[in-house]
C-alpha cells in the first residue's frame, strides 16, 4: 500500500499539515506533545482500506505553523473542528495520545455532536501524575536551560553514546525513539517556544493542571476505549483504571511491557483492537442533547 503524501491548508492564516486517505467512517488521529502525523503512519496503512483516516500535524508541531499564540487544549480542539469542516466530514471517531487524549477529551466537551467514539492512548487529562522531565519544563528559566540542553553539541555527544551503545547491542525502546526525535526539534527557537507554551498550558510544576475527571461521567452511552502501556513512565497506567471507574460502560485494554507509546510497541495489536471496537461499536450518541 503506498504512503500517503501529506496536505497542507491554511486555516485562520496558518499553514496546517495533514495526512487524509481512505473512504468510510472518519477517524481522526491526534498526536502527542513533540510528535507529528509520523507517529500514526503504520496505522494509517492497516486502516485506510475500511476507514477514512484524517491525520494531522497539531500546530507547532511536525509540519504545520508554529502560530506563536495560544496552544490550550481548547484551540487545539477548535482546529481540529475547523478541520473537519473544511473536508466536509460531520462526525469522527477520535484517537488521541499522551497530549493528544487531553484534546480530545476537551473536542467531546466542547463540539459533543461530532464525536462517534473515543479512543485514549496514554491519554492525558485523567489525573495529576506526569513524568517530572515535564513538570521541569513549567518551571522558571527553562527558556534558557532547554536551548543549552539541545544544542547540536549535546545532541552529537548523545548520538555517538548511543551508536556506541548500539554496537554492544542496546536496542532503543519506541519510548526513547520518539522522546529523541521530539527533543531534538527542540533546537529550533520557534519549536522551543510551542513546546513550551503547550506545555505550561495543561502541566505545572506539581503535575498535570487539567483534568476531566469531573466531566467524565457526562460520556455515557459514547463508547469509549481505554488503552496503556504497563510500563508508561510519563503518564502512570493506574490513570486507565481512573477512566475505567468514572466512564460508563469504558473498554479498557492494558498492553503488558508496552510503554508510553502501546500503537509503536505493538502495532498489529493496536490496528486490531481498534478495528474491532470500530465494528463492534454503534456511533455514540448526540451528547450535547444530553447536556441540554
Amino acid at each position: 500500500m503506498s504512503v500517503l503524501q501529506p496536505q497542507v491548508i491554511s486555516l485562520h492564516g496558518h499553514a496546517l499539515s495533514f495526512v487524509d486517505g481512505g473512504a468510510g467512517e472518519t477517524v481522526l488521529f491526534v498526536h502527542g506533545l513533540l510528535g507529528s502525523h509520523s507517529s500514526w503512519a503504520h496505522l494509517v496503512d492497516r486502516l485506510d482500506d475500511r476507514q477514512r483516516v484524517v491525520v494531522p500535524d497539531l500546530f507547532g508541531h511536525g509540519a504545520s505553523a508554529n502560530t506563536n499564540g495560544d496552544y490550550s487544549l481548547a484551540t487545539h480542539a477548535a482546529t481540529l473542528r475547523d478541520l473537519i469542516d473544511r473536508l466536509g466530514i460531520d462526525r469522527v471517531t477520535l484517537v488521541g495520545h499522551s497530549l493528544g487524549g487531553g484534546i480530545s477529551l476537551e473536542f467531546c466537551y466542547l463540539f459533543p455532536e461530532r464525536v462517534e467514539r473515543l479512543v485514549l492512548v496514554g491519554s492525558g487529562g485523567l489525573g495529576r501524575e506526569v513524568n517530572p522531565a515535564l513538570r521541569a519544563a513549567t518551571l522558571p528559566g527553562a527558556e534558557w536551560v532547554l536551548p543549552a540542553l539541545a544544542s547540536g553539541w549535546v545532541r552529537g555527544r548523545v548520538e555517538t553514546i548511543g551508536r556506541t551503545m548500539a554496537r554492544a547491542g542496546w536496542r532503543a525502546s519506541h519510548d526513547v525513539r520518539a522522546a529523541w526525535a521530539g527533543f531534538a526539534r527542540l533546537s529550533d527557537a520557534e519549536s522551543r517556544r510551542a513546546f513550551l507554551t503547550t506545555t505550561r498550558a495543561v502541566v505545572d510544576a506539581r503535575g498535570q493542571s487539567v483534568t476531566a475527571r469531573e466531566y467524565l461521567p457526562d460520556l455515557v452511552g459514547l463508547p469509549v476505549l481505554v488503552v496503556w502501556g504497563t510500563n508508561d513512565t510519563v503518564i502512570p497506567s493506574r490513570h486507565a483504571a481512573r477512566a475505567k471507574e468514572a466512564i460508563p460502560g469504558c473498554r479498557v485494554e492494558m498492553f503488558e511491557g508496552a510503554g508510553h507509546f502501546p500503537h509503536l510497541d505493538d502495532p498489529e495489536r493496536f490496528a486490531e483492537l481498534l478495528r474491532d471496537f470500530i465494528a463492534t461499536t454503534g456511533r455514540g450518541p448526540d451528547l450535547s442533547e444530553s447536556a441540554s
